[in-house]
């Protein structure tokens, strides 16, 4: 469903991914994980047209070059972005009416709200609080449904983990669990290792820009992973 194909990107002068071509599978869970500065998020950046870049990035087998990042979350690539971006004097119900702003989700607003509030119960409590008060969990329990509420068709997801209590991460990775059960096609890009392995089906290890190891998340080790990860050992074909 989407894939690149000697993706090049970075800021400026400065090249931070090197001939990247991956596919990531429809109806699958793909982690990118890596350390930082090893490419993730501008490869979520690169995919959603918020960076220029070099190679072909392909949606349902068309070329995505010179889309318009609202474009193609009208055609359902939305991204759940690192640090949640809140609008923190906005009300939590008002944040996620936002993500209808796409024409195809204007008509099913209450519809869309009832599914992000049976995925977080929380949020239809505090449905009146502004955005700002919420806790880290909370407020990236709101940065997801509304991403949900553009009902994407591939939801790229950064860091969820960020700075939040492990019961907090495990309550988020659930509710990932869940979307994934459902048949929603999700990049998630993450550095807690064991909780992506945990709910993904492929896995990518990016370093320094390049790919290090592509596999199904079952037949990763996770020390050998940690190996890679942390360049103690030298990747293998």
């Amino acid at each position: 469903m989407l894939e690149t194909q000697n993706l090049r990107a970075g800021y400026g002068h400065i090249t931070v991914l090197w001939d990247l071509s991956l596919t990531f599978r429809e109806g699958a869970l793909t982690a990118i994980v890596g350390p930082n500065g090893a490419g993730k998020t501008t490869l979520l950046r690169a995919l959603t047209g918020l960076i220029p870049y070099e190679g072909r990035i392909l949606l349902g087998g068309q070329p995505l070059a010179g889309r318009k990042t609202w474009d193609l979350a009208a055609q359902g690539l939305v991204m759940v972005p690192e640090g949640r971006l809140v609008f923190r004097d906005m009300s939590v119900e008002e944040n996620l009416c936002l993500g209808a702003y796409p024409k195809r989700c204007r008509g099913d607003v209450s519809a869309g709200l009832d599914r992000v509030y049976a995925l977080f119960p929380r949020l239809r409590e505090r449905r009146t609080q502004a955005a700002g008060s919420l806790s880290g969990g909370e407020a990236q329990m709101v940065a997801m449904g509304r991403g949900l509420m553009s009902q994407p068709k591939i939801l790229l997801i950064d860091e969820p983990s960020l700075g939040l209590a492990p019961v907090i991460v495990n309550e988020v990775f659930s509710i990932i669990a869940r979307l994934k059960e459902a048949g929603t096609t999700i990049l998630l890009v993450e550095q807690n290792t064991r909780v992506a392995l945990s709910v993904a089906d492929d896995v990518h290890l990016l370093r320094g820009g390049q790919v290090r190891l592509s596999a199904p998340a079952a037949d990763i080790a996770l020390d050998r992973l940690h190996d890679l990860y942390f360049a103690r050992e030298a990747e293998t074909a």
